[in-house]
Formats: C-alpha cells, sequence, structure tokens
C-alpha cells in the first residue's frame, strides 16, 4: 500500500468516525432525498393545466440553466472558497475529494453514502431558496404552467444529478456502472477526482455541457485514468 492509498484509507476511517453520527443511515437518507424529490415533481405535474405549446420552452431552458449552474456551482464555490460558503467547499474539496480519488472512487457501504448524498438540510435550502423564489418570480412574469414546469425540471435534474453521482461512486461491476453512458460519464468524474486535475476541469457531474461551452472538458485517452489525456475545446 502506497502513501496515497494509507492517506486515503486514514481519512476515511477519521471521517467515519467523527462524520457520521451512530443513528445514519444511508438507505433513509436515500430514500429522503428521492422520496421529497418525487412528491415535488408529482405536485407540480398536478398543477398543471392546459400547457401551452410555448410554455413547454421552459422545459429545456430549465435543463441548460441547472447545467450552467452545477457548472459555475461546482467550478466556483465548490472548488474555490467563498466568503460565507466556506461550508460547501470544506464538504466538497475537505471531504469528498479526500474520501473519494481518481484510484479510490467506490463506496463500501451504505454509510459512505454521506460522503456522496447532499445532507437533507441542502435539500431543504434548495427548494426554500432557490427552486420557490424563482417559480414565484415565473409565476408573476410569465404563468403559473411556466413556473411548475421549472420547479418541475429542476428537481427532476437535481434527482438525475444524485443518481449518476451515486452510481459513479458504486463499484464498477455494478448493473447501473455497466451502462455504456454511465461509464464514460463516470470516466470523466474520475478525472476530476485526480487530485491533480480537480480544481480545473470536468466540472459537469451530469452532462459535460458547460465543460465544452467553457473548454473545461478533459477526456482519457486510454482506459482509465493513469494514461495521458487529451483536452477537448
Amino acid at each position: 500500500m502506497d502513501l496515497a492509498e494509507r492517506q486515503v484509507d486514514s481519512f476515511r476511517a477519521a471521517y467515519r468516525r467523527d462524520s457520521i453520527g451512530p443513528q445514519y443511515r444511508g438507505l433513509v437518507h436515500l430514500c429522503f432525498t428521492f422520496g421529497l424529490g418525487c412528491v415535488v415533481i408529482g405536485v407540480s405535474i398536478l398543477s398543471l393545466e392546459h400547457v401551452r405549446p410555448l410554455e413547454w420552452l421552459a422545459v429545456p431552458l430549465t435543463f441548460l440553466y441547472a447545467n450552467l449552474a452545477e457548472y459555475f456551482g461546482h467550478r466556483g464555490p465548490m472548488h474555490h472558497p467563498r466568503r460565507g460558503l466556506q461550508i460547501v467547499y470544506e464538504r466538497h474539496a475537505g471531504q469528498h475529494h479526500r474520501f473519494f480519488t481518481d484510484r479510490h472512487m467506490a463506496l463500501e457501504s451504505t454509510r459512505d453514502l454521506k460522503a456522496v448524498l447532499f445532507p437533507a438540510v441542502m435539500i431543504s435550502f434548495f427548494l426554500v431558496a432557490f427552486a420557490l423564489p424563482v417559480g414565484l418570480l415565473l409565476a408573476w412574469l410569465a404563468t403559473p404552467n411556466v413556473a411548475w414546469l421549472f420547479v418541475m425540471t429542476a428537481m427532476a435534474y437535481f434527482l438525475n444529478y444524485e443518481a449518476l453521482h451515486l452510481v459513479y461512486h458504486l463499484p464498477q461491476d455494478s448493473v447501473a456502472g455497466r451502462l455504456v453512458l454511465v461509464r464514460r460519464l463516470r470516466r470523466l468524474h474520475q478525472v476530476h477526482h485526480d487530485p491533480r486535475l480537480m480544481a480545473r476541469y470536468n466540472f459537469n457531474i451530469t452532462y459535460p455541457i458547460g465543460d465544452l461551452l467553457f473548454g473545461t472538458l478533459w477526456r482519457p485517452v486510454a482506459a482509465g485514468t493513469g494514461g495521458s489525456v487529451r483536452i477537448a475545446r
């Protein structure tokens, strides 16, 4: 076992001891995240009334907006400390990236979900501080249907984010991990977990639209990430 492996093992042991309480249940955390998300999506769908063709544009526009928000949020405060957002930096760069490196991507038990999923408090914050006010603004500026389509799409995107990110950190031979698209996206995320590259490249966790637009996409040439890489612009 080399020094890097010993450092990861040491950090994982300390994180599990100090940051994962005895009452934590990873599967409960997972069910809360997706259960709440599905409720929000269901309420949004049931609230739609006679959606006009032009209103459906809210779906692709929200998808693009969410992708860029993911990109800039990840490229910015998640990897560079910002005033008032230090907790975001510490949780992501200081904990997640020390728990998982490009050579140690897989979680080992459901308790390790604490290092992968967004905390419940941050999901609640996302709903109250982001989705609710933007939805109300869209209802006022456009129509209630546009607002509900925004909330529906934003929440679906968030669940997609959490699902893909979780799969990236499952063992490679998992059923979902063997899917072609997931394998390709996982390799991009694995490059991002290289400590030498994590603050500069592959900031999209889902689909690399922002990385393609802003020239921060690195693709592994060889299988795995130990070989050479080329940048796509």
